[in-house]
C-alpha cells in the first residue's frame, strides 16, 4: 500500500487510471445548472416519479464535471469526466445517455438497474458500463445515513453537451 495516501486517494487514482484506460462516458443534464470551479457547470437531478413513494422528499443528486476534451482520434466526439455526489437517500429517476457511460464507485454504495437487467449494489472501486441509448431504469444511494461518490465517463457527440435524457414513459 502507498503510505501517506488515503483509501479515498486511492479510490481516485484508481478511477483516474480506469478512466484513462476505458475511455467511454458522458455529462448528465438535469433540470438546474450551477458554475463549479473552473467555469464548468455542476449539474443537479431532479427527482422524478420513478422514485416511488415520497420521490419529491429524497435528496438529489449533484454532478460537477471535472474535464471535456475534444477526442483528437475521433472526430467528433468528446471525453467527459464528472463526479457525481448521492447524498444519503439520493435517488436518480430514469434517463438515457447519448453516448457510452462508465460508472466508478469511490464511496459507499449504490444501487443501480440499467432496463431489462436486474437492480444491483455497486461498491468502492466497481464499475458498470451503459451502452449508448441504453435506458438506465435508476441509480440511487443504497444507505439513508452515509454518502455516496462515483466517478463518471462519458463518450459522446456534440462536444460535451448536455447527455442526460430523461426518459418519462
Amino acid at each position: 500500500m502507498i503510505e501517506g495516501v488515503s483509501s479515498r486517494g486511492l479510490a481516485l487514482l484508481s478511477a483516474a487510471a480506469i478512466t484513462a484506460g476505458l475511455l467511454s462516458m458522458a455529462v448528465v443534464q438535469s433540470n438546474r445548472t450551477i458554475t463549479a470551479p473552473g467555469g464548468m457547470d455542476a449539474h443537479v437531478h431532479m427527482t422524478g416519479a420513478d422514485a416511488g413513494e415520497g420521490a419529491a422528499a429524497r435528496p438529489t443528486t449533484t454532478v460537477k464535471p471535472l474535464s471535456c476534451e475534444k477526442l483528437p482520434n475521433v472526430p467528433g466526439h468528446s471525453i467527459t469526466t464528472a463526479l457525481v455526489e448521492f447524498p444519503p437517500n439520493a435517488y436518480t429517476p430514469r434517463h438515457r445517455h447519448p453516448g457510452s457511460v462508465t460508472a466508478f464507485v469511490i464511496e459507499g454504495a449504490l444501487r443501480s438497474q440499467m432496463e431489462g437487467g436486474p437492480a444491483v449494489t455497486y461498491t468502492m472501486g466497481q464499475t458498470w458500463f451503459e451502452p449508448p441509448g441504453a435506458i438506465h431504469s435508476f441509480a440511487e444511494n443504497a444507505s439513508a445515513t452515509e454518502p455516496a461518490e462515483l466517478l463518471a465517463t462519458f463518450v459522446a457527440e456534440d462536444d460535451c453537451g448536455p447527455l442526460t435524457i430523461p426518459v418519462t414513459d
